[in-house]
């Protein structure tokens, strides 16, 4: 990685052109080369790795319109990606997940967005997995 975003190749995702996690899927899947992410966040995390036809040696993700993608996978559409990840977990995963539904309920905890935005944190300056450097920007 170079060190300065305005050197990097710039992938955009547009919140305007979603309004679900099936549709943040869909938008982020298009940067994709060659490969269709079906949102699963483990398999998310995987792909910012690289090898999934993003740029090689770090690239910058600038989210347009986050907020509004802030108010689409808010607490309303974690309940309900939550509620279908139930079904089909483990079972040994199932208390957590409830525990989770139950938090997001009450309006507590991360949200699908914020979940999103930690995982690609942790692929950037300072996270766990920074060596993929990637920068995100929220507008």
């Amino acid at each position: 990685m170079t060190g300065r975003g305005d050197e990097l190749p710039v992938l955009t995702i547009d919140g305007a052109r979603f309004s679900d996690f099936d549709g943040f899927t869909q938008e982020f899947s298009r940067l994709l080369t060659n490969h269709a992410w079906r949102g699963n966040l483990d398999a998310f995390n995987d792909v910012l790795r690289g090898g999934f036809g993003t740029p090689e040696g770090g690239w910058v993700l600038q989210w347009l319109n986050s907020a509004t993608s802030r108010s689409a996978l808010g607490y309303a559409e974690t309940i309900r990606h939550l509620e279908d990840l139930v079904l089909t977990c483990h079972p040994s995963n199932r208390p957590d997940i409830e525990a989770r539904i139950d938090d997001a309920r009450r309006r507590e905890g991360p949200t699908l967005f914020d979940d999103i935005v930690r995982i690609i944190r942790d692929h950037g300056p300072g996270g766990d997995e920074s060596e993929d450097g990637i920068l995100l920007t929220l507008s």
